[in-house]
């Protein structure tokens, strides 16, 4: 028999500093030394929780969002750069794998971004959610298959997706593929009220089934004092209010300690990593269950990049009098080349023909 091999997780669910970069980036850390502190080896934070998730954006017009949205450009985080090296720095110190939420600034654009550091500091995986949903559409950009990928960590084979990627069948398939082990789950909180919840328990039990993998969900939390201040507009906040779901999924689907729903915590639970295969056993999705032959995903995992270079003209080639001439010669004799060679194909054609003749 294999020896048991138990994980000690921990799900964050907090409320961010709505001030800046730095106070939110000292909740992490905290947080971190507190969920390691309890065992923790495994610790997830929630979407876009560095600095904060963009909630002024569900309950504005976009006309009035840019300040709020330029302030979020100015305490976004930039990969890599002193928040990831702080939390690189807490993961090796602590020997926890830690899944981080942030708001991803690359030049001139937002992401929605995942970052997976393993337990010895090294950032293992930067994602971008696939498709940002209905108002984030104004505030990120996507991103590309290239993150669709499950990282081997001192835990185990870690995947993530955020929110309703979710929704996606086959971005969850993608993982799934890949054998993941544990999935991260991210989503905002605080959000749409309690149908939120519900959909985020039932989506994330899914997938644990679907996948025989453990499930870790945290969401953010926010204050009364936070909702009073992202709307002005008091029949807003309700929206502002609700739609938390911070929890640990086991691959039979079910909770494996009860979920937190309000207020701010961090759940910890212990994952008996064998329940996979007494899970896969029975129904597993990517291997005895699947029918390939009828049923495949075809994924481009390459990254997607807004310019593509030409490669160089290889060095040494031909003799010293062609690398004497310029490009436009070479490129001119190469023309020359291949039309002498039509010509001759042409002509032994018309001589084959006329020998049938």
């Amino acid at each position: 028999m294999a020896e048991k091999r138990i994980v000690r997780v921990g799900a964050v669910q907090i409320a961010p500093d709505l001030d800046s970069l730095e106070g939110t980036l000292t909740r992490v850390l905290a947080a971190l030394d507190e969920a390691a502190g309890k065992g923790a080896r495994f610790v997830v934070f929630p979407e876009t929780f560095v600095p904060w998730y963009p909630y002024f954006s569900f309950v504005l017009p976009p006309v009035l969002t840019g300040a709020e949205h330029l302030r979020l450009y100015d305490n976004a985080v930039v990969v890599p750069g002193p928040v990831t090296d702080a939390v690189s720095a807490a993961a090796r110190r602590l020997g926890v794998v830690v899944v981080l939420g942030v708001n991803e600034r690359d030049h001139g654009s937002l992401y929605n971004t995942q970052l997976v550091f393993d337990a010895d500091g090294s950032l293992m995986l930067k994602r971008r959610k696939i498709t940002p949903t209905f108002h984030e559409r104004m505030i990120w950009g996507q991103g590309d298959g290239a993150g669709l990928k499950a990282v081997d960590t001192a835990v185990g084979r870690v995947g993530a997706l955020a929110c309703w990627e979710h929704y996606n069948p086959l971005a969850r398939y993608a993982l799934m593929a890949q054998h993941e082990e544990i999935h991260v789950a991210q989503f905002p909180g605080s959000l749409v009220g309690p149908i939120f919840a519900e959909q985020i328990e039932v989506t994330i039990r899914h997938h644990a089934l679907e996948s025989g993998c453990f499930v870790v969900n945290s969401t953010g939390w926010l204050t009364d004092e936070q909702i009073a201040r992202i709307s002005p507009d008091e029949k807003l906040r309700k929206a502002l209010t609700g739609g938390c779901m911070t929890a640990i999924i086991s691959p039979e689907g079910s909770h494996v300690v009860p979920p937190l729903t309000s207020g701010e915590g961090i759940l910890i639970a212990d994952l008996d990593m064998g329940l996979i295969t007494k899970r896969k056993r029975m129904m597993d999705s990517v291997g005895h269950y699947a029918r390939p032959e009828l049923l495949s995903l075809n994924l481009d995992n390459r990254p997607a990049a807004p310019m593509q270079q030409a490669a160089p003209f290889p060095a040494n080639h031909g003799s010293a009098s062609d690398e004497a001439d310029g490009p436009g010669e070479r490129i001119a004799a190469a023309a020359d080349g291949a039309s002498d060679q039509r010509v001759a194909v042409l002509r032994g054609a018309a001589r084959r023909s006329e020998g049938r003749g």
